[in-house]
């Protein structure tokens, strides 16, 4: 069976304090629906926290087929060999975040409300770009704004997938689909759903698949 045309991109909560019951939350989550990958965004703690994380995390994900990418340190994502990295615009450049983390594995970059950002990327060699915040996010602070319109332009013209991020729940998630989005990054969406995260993602899944019967 051939994936979906977009898919869930999950992004863990901002804080792990219990990374066993995390753990335990995260294989419940993940089997819930598709996801395809799943970035370990810890901010401002130290490597040997994140080390723990991924201890944790990245054996539960990899056992289900999802991607686990490192948010902003590629020289983590190499020495903990995950399968990718996402950067942002001032989180060095892609070049040298290619270098580190070598051909094999995935490199993402930020790209806020700006083609000509993602248009560099794609040409610098990322595997996928990043677009919003699409809608308002608590999660991180989203300097720019960013409208469906640049999912469908980049979905016409060019061939390496598009992520949206920022605020999106299930429900708004349709439209983002529908308009082109190749994955949907959520976090606060997932974890912070009243029904919980298992919840969470059969209605994102079933909101993809609403908006990419629109899209077809």
């Amino acid at each position: 069976m051939s994936e979906p045309l977009c898919r869930l991109y999950l992004i863990t909560p901002p804080r792990l304090d219990d990374l066993a019951g995390f753990g335990r939350t995260l294989a419940h989550t993940l089997d819930a629906g598709d996801v395809a990958a799943l970035q370990i965004r810890l901010k401002d703690v130290p490597d040997d926290i994140i080390a723990a994380a991924v201890d944790v995390i990245a054996p539960i994900a990899q056992a289900r087929g999802v991607a686990v990418i490192m948010n902003d340190r590629p020289d983590l994502a190499a020495r903990f060999d995950c399968d990718g990295v996402h950067i942002g615009q001032s989180d060095g450049t892609l070049a040298e975040a290619r270098r580190i983390v070598g051909k094999e594995r995935m490199v993402g970059v930020t790209c806020h409300d700006s083609r000509h950002l993602a248009m560099e990327a794609a040409e610098g060699g990322a595997d996928y770009v990043a677009f919003g915040a699409f809608f308002p996010t608590t999660t991180k602070d989203a300097p720019t704004r960013a409208e469906p319109e640049i999912l469908s332009i980049w979905q016409e013209t060019m061939e390496i997938p598009c992520v949206a991020i920022g605020g999106i729940t299930a429900d708004n998630a349709q439209g983002l689909a529908a308009a082109g989005a190749d994955f949907l990054a959520v976090s606060a969406g997932v974890w912070n759903h009243p029904q919980g995260p298992e919840a969470a993602v059969k209605a994102l899944n079933a909101a993809i698949a609403q908006g990419l019967a629109a899209r077809g």
